[in-house]
């Protein structure tokens, strides 16, 4: 096996033993534990049946042999009986697998989704742009690792107790046919593994690429109005194609591996078909066994092969399943990685009563400067309009603010995330009713229906809401409504949340002048202090400040209500 064959192996042992660890010591831990247990009982006992099976089956056939009716009809009733034995332990066995296997998914999605959300790990994610598809490695990589790693773990466990189960078998029938066992099967086990082992990076690049594909379709049908609007159906054909080119690509040279893989596999096994017969029919034919014991050999030496040869009889799926650990091991990672982000220069204290930039400098990630050394205070009630000649100043200005990912140095002192909201240029409207989506969260007190309507009516939104249907009944509501509709939506949630500060950033691209000014009269009149981004030649209206910055990173802060002034240097603890 390769170098990375050999890590990828190591690293998904190590994985499956981590995550059966953190399962066992989660609130799920009794019951898993206990169901686990369960199983390995049952394994013992289909074992042990199917040891009773074949002796059974060898003096049932023993007994046609000498035409033994009493006999016969002895062996017939212990064949079913033991068969209805089998049947039960069979059943329970299924049934415990896949609720265990149910139970770790639960367990292990919960804890995903909750780190994946918490501290803004997705965003961060998105940002470094290294992990493709992180919703498909939850949704669907999840799934397969759990229910494949149970049954590994279990096949594992059954092919042990097999093999003490049956060796004892075969070796008392012929000592020599169970050393045949296992070096057939120790030979075998080596050719598969060489010829198969191109499978385990074939098949992490496959499930990448079906991801992709995936991907791009959704794109196109999330966006399909635009794309007909645009017709920028060429562009996306040749994406689509591309994709699913590198798709089939992969899956040539997948197959050409596993064809190789077939002629092996299945001459191996219908050579196991017939080895026990070369080495006992002799046996019988000289009169040292009964003819049952030919069809026990044929049995134990089946049932001991397919232990022996576990790697071979699963290597494709084993192959399969190592992408898809390799695969959640690096949605873990990143995780892990946000978890504890390196070091910034760059500091956010949400402690202030008012909004404060303390020597902040931003920059791109290419290192250009955006914006030096800014350093003034905006005090509560103060309506400011920050301009600039390029949108990457203010956008930067705009992240740094909500704390998400900037480059730069300095600090940033303001209001918590309950005292200060942000509303981003492009809506954000969840499929949800018009309460919920009007009920800032996590949830402070409840909205008075009263205080609702108003704020509907201030807005122009009572007709839309009437037209949906009222209050309480879920809609999609980026395609039930129109841009500026949608915007006024996430306006109207402001005013019912009534913070102290709220960042817009570039609202009258969302809405026409008209309304634009009329939801900074709303956010005026109810004492809402505001930050907005906007043009140079954006009209200073409902305004008391204005920050320019220059394309040089220069910048200019400007009162209307009293001279200009700038904040002394500022201590990192505070004002």
């Amino acid at each position: 096996m390769t170098r990375d064959g050999h890590r990828l192996g190591k690293e998904t042992r190590a994985r499956i033993r981590l995550e059966i660890g953190i399962l066992f010591a989660s609130q799920e831990g009794r019951k898993s534990i206990l169901f686990f247990g369960l199983l390995i009982a049952l394994l013992v006992a289909i074992n042990g049946l199917n040891v009773l099976t074949s002796y059974v089956g060898r003096d049932f056939i023993s007994a046609i042999e000498n035409r033994n009716h009493t006999r016969f009809t002895r062996e017939a009733w212990l064949y079913v009986g033991v068969f209805g034995l089998s049947t039960m332990a069979a059943v329970l066995y299924h049934y415990l697998e896949e609720r265990l296997a149910l139970l770790w998914r639960s367990q292990q999605t919960r804890r995903l989704i909750d780190r994946y959300l918490a501290r803004r790990a997705y965003y961060r994610i998105e940002i470094e742009g290294e992990l493709q598809n992180p919703d498909q490695r939850i949704a669907d990589d999840v799934r397969a690792f759990t229910t494949t790693s149970l049954s590994f773990v279990l096949m594992t466990l059954n092919a042990t107790f097999t093999v003490f189960a049956f060796s004892g078998v075969l070796w008392s029938i012929s000592p020599l046919l169970f050393l045949v066992a296992v070096a057939y099967a120790a030979c075998g086990s080596i050719l598969a593994a060489l010829l198969g082992k191109p499978l385990i990076g074939l098949n992490v690049r496959q499930l990448d690429k079906e991801a992709n594909l995936r991907s791009e379709l959704m794109h196109v049908r999330e966006n399909a109005e635009s794309i007909a609007l645009l017709h920028r159906e060429g562009q996306l054909h040749r994406r689509l194609r591309d994709r699913f080119e590198q798709l089939v690509s992969n899956t040539r040279r997948m197959i050409s591996v596993n064809r190789k893989l077939g002629f092996f596999t299945n001459g191996y096994n219908y050579l196991i078909q017939i080895i026990p017969a070369l080495f006992v029919a002799p046996m019988f034919m000289r009169g040292d066994v009964e003819f049952g014991v030919v069809t026990q050999s044929a049995t134990a030496f089946a049932y001991l092969m397919g232990a022996f040869s576990l790697l071979i009889t699963q290597f494709q799926t084993i192959s399969s399943y190592a992408a898809v650990v390799a695969r959640l091991g690096k949605l873990m990672d990143a995780i892990d990685r946000t978890d504890e982000p390196p070091p910034s220069p760059l500091a956010v204290q949400m402690t202030g009563e008012r909004l404060v930039y303390d020597h902040l400098t931003l920059r791109q990630p290419d290192g250009t400067l955006l914006l030096h050394d800014l350093n003034i205070a905006i005090e509560r009630g103060t309506r400011v309009l920050i301009r600039s000649p390029s949108g990457h100043a203010k956008t930067a200005l705009f992240k740094a603010t909500a704390a998400l990912s900037a480059d730069g140095e300095g600090t940033i002192i303001r209001p918590d995330a309950d005292a200060m909201l942000f509303v981003p240029e492009r809506p954000y409207l969840p499929k949800s009713t018009a309460r919920e989506l009007l009920q800032q969260l996590p949830r402070r007190r409840s909205l008075d229906k009263t205080e609702i309507h108003a704020v509907l009516q201030a807005l122009q939104l009572e007709a839309v809401v009437a037209d949906g249907g009222g209050l309480d009944v879920v809609h999609d509501w980026t395609t039930w409504v129109g841009l500026s509709e949608q915007a006024r939506f996430i306006i109207g949630r402001v005013l019912l949340a009534q913070p102290a500060f709220v960042f817009l950033d570039r609202l009258r691209a969302a809405m026409d002048p008209t309304d634009a000014e009329q939801v900074l009269k709303l956010l005026s009149e109810r004492g809402i202090s505001y930050l907005m981004l906007g043009k140079p030649d954006d009209p200073l209206t409902y305004f008391d400040a204005a920050l320019d910055l220059a394309a040089d990173g220069t910048w200019t802060w400007q009162l209307f209500t009293q001279p200009p002034r700038a904040v002394p240097a500022l201590s990192a603890s505070g004002v």
